[in-house]
């Protein structure tokens, strides 16, 4: 967690940093969990502090303000699940595995999973899962929206590259400025809040040299050259 953490702030500080892919140098393991052997010899408070260490530090991640793709090769399970679920996007290999087992072990998922997972495929859904614990296959996970894409097994990171590609050929203040407007836009209460974050947003953009090279280079026919000012 302390090196993740760290990584997480090496990007927010790097201005020229534009997306981050998460992969396991694991082969077939994306993120199996908690150690449960080591859980068994820890107290109540230090299983608290731990707890509240994920929550927070995947609650950092989720705020970087560029995209995020988990790159998801076999069993992304419990607080490995929960990592996941903190990015923008996530890639599976065929062969991934899918779940949120916590209340199997009689606890909850603690690292952000009962709030994301129900923004993201819905409530009904989520709790099938967190009230069953059960695992689900990459074909399941894309038809219920917890995954964008099914790959064949291996290719996963190289189909999150080509999506990475893709979004650094944008204006990368418009890439983060339609992050903000659409995380933010989510939190509020009503579509007229909603509606106002997203015009918050775009005027952020009115003024920026990226926003005129937009519109030279369409009128130009080229493609155009984004320096993020």
């Amino acid at each position: 967690m302390t090196r993740l953490r760290g990584a997480i702030h090496k990007i927010e500080a790097d201005a020229t940093a534009k997306v981050v892919l998460v992969a396991s140098s694991v082969p077939g393991v994306f993120c199996a969990g908690a150690d449960l052997k080591e859980r068994r010899h820890m107290s109540s408070s230090q299983v608290k502090e731990y707890a509240n260490s994920l929550r927070s530090t995947f609650s950092y991640f989720e705020a970087l303000s560029i995209p995020t793709i988990a790159v998801i090769e076999g069993a992304a399970l419990g607080g490995g699940l929960e990592l996941a679920l903190s990015c923008d996007l996530r890639i599976c290999g065929e062969n991934a595995t899918l779940g949120l087992p916590e209340t199997g072990l009689a606890i909850i998922p603690g690292a952000g999973g009962t709030q994301r997972l129900p923004r993201i495929i819905g409530r009904s859904r989520a709790k099938e899962l967190i009230f069953t614990g059960r695992r689900c296959d990459a074909t399941e996970a894309v038809l219920m929206g917890l995954a964008n894409y099914r790959v064949p097994a291996g290719e996963a990171y190289g189909k999150a590259l080509e999506l990475a590609r893709e979004m650094t050929k944008k204006g990368p203040l418009g890439v983060r400025m339609a992050k903000k407007a659409i995380d933010r836009g989510m939190e509020v209460a009503d579509m007229r809040s909603a509606l106002a974050v997203e015009g918050e947003c775009y005027e952020q953009l009115l003024h920026t040299q990226d926003r005129l090279e937009g519109l030279a280079a369409f009128a130009e026919k080229r493609k155009p050259v984004y320096t993020g000012a």
